[in-house]
């Protein structure tokens, strides 16, 4: 069995981190392939490989029989059941529960915080003057991290005590706060250090300042 990751520019791609940073904890080799977007092949290409028509895509190579799963939760969720050794979820019920609650929110809301505080992982940026309902988001992701790291996070030191499916879909969302400076509790800060150190985030950020220096966006 082989994986394929088909992912955007590193630099802008935030659903294609979220999938990275699961495989990345599985442990698992994988090849990647990197879809620049904004071009004007970018569409065609990324349809050849998925009929969702978006990135990121894992591809499975089983031996004559190719499976794909789009989507960065379903990827990420993909990922956990085949490698269980690497426990992407929290082993208590409750608390896989409420890790799964914090990512399906991140999934599918935050809209505003998605438009005016796009990532650019690898460029630190003025923060601009956000809408109230930017700022309301701000808030409850940081309302939402401090709950999480009080009740779990004091051991192992993330949302759910070991790095989880949770910390993946918000790692975007951590080298958001950083690009634009966004304050912080300490509690928060520490934890948002904790992310951006870990080896796969470093990797992402050395590739996308890589993409900067080849003239991509």
């Amino acid at each position: 069995m082989t994986y394929t990751l088909i992912l955007g520019n590193k630099n802008l791609s935030s659903w294609s981190l979220r999938a990275y940073m699961a495989m990345r904890a599985t442990g698992a080799p994988f090849e990647e392939t990197i879809i620049r977007l904004d071009q004007p092949e970018t569409r065609t290409s990324i349809a050849a490989r998925t009929p969702a028509g978006k990135v990121p895509v894992l591809k499975i190579d089983e031996g004559g029989r190719t499976l794909t799963v789009w989507d960065s939760l379903a990827i990420c969720e993909t990922l956990a059941e085949r490698h269980p050794d690497a426990k992407l979820w929290p082993d208590d019920a409750a608390a896989r529960a409420l890790a799964r609650s914090y990512a399906a929110e991140m999934h599918a809301g935050f809209p505003d915080l998605r438009e005016q505080l796009p990532m650019n992982f690898a460029r630190k940026l003025l923060r601009p003057a956000v809408r109230e309902a930017t700022a309301k988001q701000v808030e409850r992701i940081i309302e939402a991290w401090l709950f999480a790291l009080e009740q779990y996070g004091k051991t192992g030191g993330f949302l759910f005590g070991r790095f989880s499916i949770a910390d993946c879909i918000y790692s975007p969302v951590v080298s958001r706060f950083v690009t634009y400076g966004i304050e912080m509790p300490p509690t928060v800060k520490a934890y948002c250090e904790r992310v951006m150190a870990i080896a796969a985030m470093q990797d992402w950020g050395a590739a996308a300042r890589l993409e900067i220096e080849a003239g991509w966006k």
